[in-house]
């Protein structure tokens, strides 16, 4: 009698343990680990699930539930990326259901729950089976439906497959609502007919055609462009599209090649994704301080696995960049290229675009999800990419010959994932992920995280430095407008000193380009009424709601609720109700109420919601259509623009305010990023950079640009305080809808581990915003020494989590762990 054989199957919950399922008869012979498999869990529902193991251990505690059937002949998950799964579970205090949530876009995610639509702009290119039809009748009647409908409609337990089929096709859209103006993904081709795949049939056609010079030169044209008769006969194709373009649109020719079954149209997949290859640039020749440090890193990787790599704003960072992947791709090796914002894609994507042509691959969440799945695909089967661009998704991918992770940008936060779980840091993952591959990682900024600096300076990482500007392009010179001394002068117009104004008129006059960044969107942070100051909040979150202008509306940046803004004053019934303070979108309002001919654009969240919206800002700035673009800490973000030689900075002070440790670091760090936007080539930029703390030190190392005293004194007050990098910080989150559950729970938690780890327990306490979408919040911070064994607290904190919660009073409270918090 043959042995059982069962598999353990990660599925898309966020469940602490995996789930064994008897593997039928007729599966064991395909069944391997990374496997995507359709399982049934619960009463009615099904989940695509990955395998994780294959063995033969029943489990004695539960009745195990058959496969029902698996989606692909190979694995979706190769052994490196499990690994990886498990390592980020593990460090995050997570599960890992939740970490391939995070993994797999949402086409490879199948889920009873999940929506189908049915694509209307969908051309059928292959002949589909009568069950498939069926299914895309029954969907083109409706708006979208679930898995589950589709497997009621069809009375069977699973469509997983069939609905994959129809993925593949570009038929249907899975968990997204369709975009308008969304093109198939095949293009009309041209090969031989079938019966003239053939030597003497061929040349039969060619007889044939003797009396009709114009088909017979058609038919040359698709045996010369295809590479030869042999190519040909092996059902090689052109375009329809290239094959008219050489032959002046000669249509009634190919229809009659097409008639007598010497040609054959057919559909030919050519995905979403530009796979284009233009002319191949060539690498730029370093200056003799880039030359310097291209050799030190080399050196550096020699001994050290991680290099951090400080280089001022516009030294010329990325092409070093281009010329390590130059060497790495020479060696057959593949190159993560990661960026903290979606936004940073577009210039770069350009620029790699132009060495490295379709070898190069772009992941981000703007993609769609068929997008998403192609990439992956891609470097799944090994076809194209051997570069991939993208944000902190992307370490997701299955890599199987990764040489080298570059982090650029390195200390921003944007690499942090905040919600949901696993709230990892991609720079950080980043590592560990080289690390399993044996790769390098290049750390790249011109304005470190304290953490890595330290890491630098103590000789855990290599350092190179580089302070020489690319083309000895001078560093801008920052000028400090005193707000407060404005405003008692009266002397602001609107939120901007008059040397800010002077500057801004100027660059206009002389045609040159401004740059102005607050970083707060929407109008104005709040309304409030003049008369008994009562300030509009959300009713699901214990916030004051953001007025956003344009929309008429109030939106909880927290929650995303929305409504109309009142006309009257809901406390004393007053109209009087005015706006405070200031966001990008009054910012724009202003600018344009000052200089009326001003083209003024806004970059900030409620302005790039789409995948062409980055792209289009920044091209019409570059070429010139926006004289002022106003934005968020996007505008930060290693944007560079030939023409702008003024960037504002509108309100230092809201950046050096915040209740957190690492408020000062991030001030400088935003500041000095946005001075380098100012000044290019033989221009020295200005910045103005107002504030109503003339004489706050942080102020003073961004004008001086004095990375190194801003550092020496964050790192010493990290070391009194017991801050990373000297100690590392987890923090509690408790939730629950009633405040005095949540509180007691929180309480008995910290008791238990104070208990345990002593005074290393901080809390509970209340976070800034207690109340998030009807949940109230309460946070217990952990601190402990580098030395300690991480897993050993994190397995004392889960048993004591455990216990709390587990109690009855208390089991409707959830938990949220973030590990390294920002």
């Amino acid at each position: 009698m043959e042995p059982e054989i069962f598999v353990d199957v990660i599925l898309p919950l966020p469940l602490p343990r995996l789930f064994t399922y008897f593997v039928p008869d007729d599966m064991q012979d395909n069944l391997q680990k990374g496997m995507r498999v359709v399982v049934p869990f619960g009463k009615k529902k099904q989940y695509s699930g990955i395998v994780f193991s294959v063995h033969q251990n029943k489990p004695a505690e539960y009745e195990t539930k058959p496969l029902l059937s698996i989606i692909e002949r190979t694995p979706i998950i190769n052994e490196k990326q499990l690994d990886f799964w498990q390592w980020m579970a593990e460090y995050y205090q997570c599960t890992l259901g939740e970490v391939y949530k995070a993994a797999l876009p949402s086409g490879l995610k199948l889920e009873s729950e999940t929506r189908v639509y049915y694509n209307p702009d969908y051309i059928q290119s292959n002949e589909l089976s009568e069950k498939v039809e069926k299914v895309l009748l029954f969907l083109s009647d409706k708006k979208f439906c679930s898995v589950g409908e589709i497997n009621d409609f069809l009375k069977q337990k699973s469509s997983f497959s069939l609905l994959q089929t129809l993925l593949e096709e570009g038929a249907v859209f899975v968990n997204e609502r369709l975009k308008e103006g969304y093109k198939a993904r095949t293009e009309n081709y041209l090969r031989l007919g079938e019966a003239f795949q053939k030597e003497e049939a061929l040349h039969e056609a060619f007889n044939a055609l003797e009396k009709a010079p114009r088909q017979l030169q058609l038919l040359m044209t698709l045996l010369q462009k295809t590479g030869g008769a042999g190519q040909a006969m092996n059902g090689a194709g052109i375009s329809r599209k290239a094959m008219l373009e050489g032959n002046n649109s000669a249509t009634s020719p190919l229809n009659e090649l097409l008639k007598k079954g010497i040609l054959e149209q057919y559909a030919h997949e050519v995905g979403r994704l530009d796979l284009a290859n233009g002319p191949i640039k060539e690498k730029s020749i370093f200056s003799p301080a880039q030359a310097k440090a291209f050799k030190e890193i080399e050196s550096a990787f020699e001994t050290q696995n991680v290099v951090l790599f400080h280089g001022v704003t516009s030294s010329g960072k990325t092409e070093l960049y281009i010329h390590l992947i130059e060497k790495n791709i020479e060696k057959g090796k593949q190159v993560l290229y990661l960026l903290p914002e979606i936004a940073l894609t577009t210039q770069i994507t350009t620029r790699l675009k132009k060495h490295f042509g379709n070898k190069l691959g772009i992941y981000h969440s703007k993609f769609s999800s068929e997008e998403r799945v192609e990439v992956y695909r891609d470097l799944l089967e090994n076809h194209h990419y051997q570069i991939v661009l993208g944000v902190r998704s992307s370490i997701f991918l299955p890599f199987t010959n990764l040489g080298l992770v570059i982090v650029d940008e390195e200390h921003e936060h944007s690499f942090k994932q905040f919600d949901p779980a696993p709230r990892y840091h991609a720079r950080d993952a980043a590592i560990m992920l080289a690390h399993k591959h044996g790769a390098k990682v290049l750390l790249g900024t011109a304005t470190p995280s304290v953490e890595s600096y330290y890491n630098a300076k103590r000789g855990k990482y290599g350092l190179v430095e580089l302070f020489t500007r690319f083309e000895d392009i001078q560093l801008p010179r920052i000028l400090v407008a005193d707000t407060r001394e404005a405003r008692r002068k009266k002397q602001m117009k609107s939120h901007f000193t008059p040397l800010l104004l002077e500057h801004v008129e100027s660059a206009l006059s002389n045609n040159k380009q401004v740059i102005l960044f607050q970083n707060r969107r929407g109008f104005s942070p709040f309304l409030e009424c003049t008369v008994c100051a009562w300030v509009p909040r959300c009713k699901f979150c214990d916030v004051s709601m953001t007025y956003h202008k344009k929309m008429n509306q109030l939106v909880c940046h927290y929650c995303g609720h929305t409504v109309t803004t009142p006309q009257t004053c809901h406390a004393c019934g007053s109209p009087s109700l005015s706006t405070q303070g200031f966001g990008t979108e009054k910012i724009e309002e202003e600018i344009k109420n000052i200089f009326p001919e001003v083209r003024a654009g806004r970059m900030d969240l409620d302005t790039t919601r789409s995948k062409k919206s980055y792209q289009k800002i920044i091209s019409d700035f570059e070429s010139g259509n926006i004289d002022v673009l106003i934005g968020t800490q996007m505008v930060t973000k290693g944007l560079d623009f030939d023409n702008v030689s003024v960037v504002g900075i509108l309100n230092a002070d809201n950046m050096l305010n915040i209740p957190d440790f690492r408020a000062f670091e991030r001030g400088f760090q935003m500041m000095a990023q946005v001075s380098g936007r100012a000044g290019r080539k033989n221009k020295q930029g200005t910045v103005v950079l107002q504030t109503s703390a003339p004489d706050h030190p942080i102020i003073g190392y961004v004008v001086e640009n004095d990375y190194a005293t801003m550092y020496k004194t964050q790192i010493a007050e990290r070391q009194m305080y017991k801050y990373p990098p000297y100690y590392r910080l987890m923090n509690l989150i408790l939730k629950h809808k009633h405040k005095p559950v949540v509180d007691k729970a929180a309480e008995a938690l910290a008791n238990q581990l104070r208990a345990i780890l002593g005074d290393r327990v901080l809390g509970p306490q209340e976070p800034p915003v207690g109340r998030v979408q009807n949940q109230y919040l309460t946070r217990i911070m952990l601190k402990f020494e580098k030395g300690h064994s991480p897993s050993h607290v994190k397995q004392l904190v889960n048993d004591a989590v455990n216990n709390i919660l587990s109690r009855q009073e208390w089991r409707y409270v959830t938990l949220q762990v973030d590990v390294d918090p920002l």
